[in-house]
């Protein structure tokens, strides 16, 4: 099933972490595609979202909708 990740706050945690789109993706293993389509409220696998946190250090929980 695929969920929707709360733009807000994925931006906020990037923020924490002092990242950026292009870090995201080399610290979660993602493409930047794949990123910029999470970021600008596109739905995506559980996986992905688990990915990002794990990079952004946060539980699943606090990204999705």
């Amino acid at each position: 099933m695929n969920e929707k990740v709360d733009c807000i706050k994925l931006y906020s945690y990037m923020v924490k972490k002092g990242c950026n789109c292009n870090e995201l993706a080399d610290i979660s293993g993602l493409s930047r595609s794949t990123i910029s389509m999470v970021k600008n409220g596109k739905r995506c696998k559980k996986e992905t979202i688990i990915k990002i946190a794990i990079a952004l250090d946060c539980k699943v929980e606090d990204l999705v909708e």
